[in-house]
């Protein structure tokens, strides 16, 4: 089964890079036994491109897009940490571990122009156009949450018509996702190995758009 993995910039941002290499070892580890293909978050990137919009006033189109070429620079980051992951610009990935490059893709043209439309979006897009049986959203935090920011425990499931309004993930995704999908914490990537060995663990099961029945997390 192919497994569509995002990795959040924020891990880094929040977390501290050894982090985010943390989790590419994991990455690359689960790469042996497992189908994947990583989309990359924007991180400090996307960042830089906020702060431009911010000062300069840019077009939805313009920011967009500028905003995929930060998260095609963040897939460059990756590549270098995940070991023996491939560069890739097709969907269906390259290798094991395929790190997905968006640029050219023009996924800008799938999807609206719009700082609705996150990283979150376009890996459930990616999802769908692959065919995976599974998407994991890799964030910062132990799943998503009733209030945010996050008070009390995570929700361990929700489905993708309670998405609306709840923060964590982007104000697109509920359109967008056709398939079973986890966000986990990457600060343990022990969690992102389990789940994909026995397809549970902690974190937060979103289903509905086509996921069907997942077992609850532990």
């Amino acid at each position: 089964m192919l497994t569509v993995v995002k990795v959040g910039g924020g891990l880094a941002r929040e977390a501290g890079e050894d982090a985010l290499r943390a989790l590419c070892r994991a990455i690359g580890e689960a790469g042996r036994r497992h189908r994947l293909v990583v989309v990359p978050g924007g991180g400090s990137f996307a960042d830089a491109v906020r702060e431009c919009d911010r000062r300069y006033g840019l077009s939805d189109v313009v920011a967009h897009r500028m905003a995929i070429l930060a998260m095609e620079q963040f897939a460059w980051l990756l590549s270098e940490l995940i070991p023996g992951a491939v560069r890739s610009a097709s969907l269906e990935g390259a290798g094991p571990v395929s790190v997905w490059l968006p640029a050219s893709a023009r996924v800008d043209e799938q999807l609206p122009a719009s700082w609705e439309v996150t990283s979150d979006s376009i890996a459930a897009w990616v999802a769908r156009e692959a065919g995976a049986g599974r998407l994991v959203l890799v964030k910062p935090v132990d799943g998503l949450y009733g209030e945010w920011p996050q008070v009390g425990a995570p929700l361990a499931r929700i489905g993708v018509d309670e998405l609306s309004g709840l923060g964590g993930v982007d104000a697109h995704l509920a359109r967008v996702l056709s398939v079973e999908t986890w966000v986990v914490n990457g600060r343990d990537p022990s969690r992102l190995l389990e789940l994909l060995e026995h397809g549970r663990t902690r974190g937060t099961v979103i289903l509905g758009g086509g996921a069907g029945a997942a077992p609850p997390p532990s």
